[in-house]
């Protein structure tokens, strides 16, 4: 049993680098092949790939889109420049979501423990996303839901309560169903490794996805990420560390 934590905890290392690597190229590709099927790039491929830097390589924080929304603006085609602004978060983020859903569920069932905890993993780097967009990156006047909102010709706040409603919907599901079955299916007889799974979950969500807005995204997005990092990591994670044990192991 001890050996088969510790195993899952020396994975958990690059298994935790390869879900952000998919859940962050997922949704730039996302926003690449949109805007090709709309014919407003030539090559869905053609990211800004950025440079060979250790940074890089980690965090992909030289990596985007690669797409030029001015010609989709300057053509009257602002609901396109939504479509494809919005597919990023949409589209690749909520491919992973339901992949890694459908896929934690079958790791569950079939006792698969690795595979169990890479799409869990994955699973966070989904919802992470969706409030790293909504409502973190929501009222600012750059990056992809100020894009969206000017082609929509809509209020921040429609975006907010559009996309804020199913995001918090599916981020609700995640901490009271899916992070307790995953706590019983990965460690069932390890209490600390329970512990250390919702920590390593709820910073992850919290601080490092909620902290997106802290620079370059003006006041409103910076205080929305301090009470992320400053209200909600800490809250949820004593909340989950102190609530009931799940009384099954079975669904996710």
């Amino acid at each position: 049993m001890r050996q088969r934590i510790v195993l899952l905890w020396i994975l958990a290392i690059p298994l935790i680098w390869l879900a952000h690597l998919i859940g962050f190229m997922i949704h730039e590709y996302a926003h690449s092949i949109t805007a090709w099927l709309l014919h407003y790039k030539a090559n869905p491929l053609a990211l800004n790939y950025g440079h060979l830097t250790a940074e890089n390589i980690l965090m992909q924080s030289d990596i985007d889109e690669n797409v030029d929304y001015g010609p989709i603006f300057a053509a009257g085609r602002g609901p396109l420049a939504s479509v494809i602004a919005l597919a990023g978060v949409l589209i690749g983020n909520g491919l992973s979501y339901f992949v890694s859903r459908v896929s934690l569920q079958r790791a569950t069932l079939r006792n698969k423990r690795v595979w169990g905890l890479f799409f869990f993993l994955l699973y966070i780097m989904s919802v992470g996303n969706f409030i790293d967009y909504v409502p973190v990156r929501t009222f600012t006047d750059h990056g992809d839901m100020a894009t969206a909102a000017r082609g929509l010709n809509a209020s921040p706040w429609v975006i907010a309560i559009g996309l804020g409603i199913p995001f918090a919907l599916a981020l609700w599901r995640f901490f009271t169903r899916v992070l307790p079955e995953a706590e019983a299916f990965l460690f069932p007889d390890s209490r600390l490794s329970r512990k250390m799974l919702v920590l390593i979950t709820t910073f992850l969500v919290f601080f490092f996805f909620g902290s997106a807005g802290l620079r370059h995204y003006g006041a409103v997005s910076h205080w929305l990420s301090v009470i992320s990092e400053a209200i909600f990591f800490p809250g949820v994670t004593l909340l989950c560390w102190f609530r009931r044990p799940p009384a099954t192991r079975t669904a996710v």
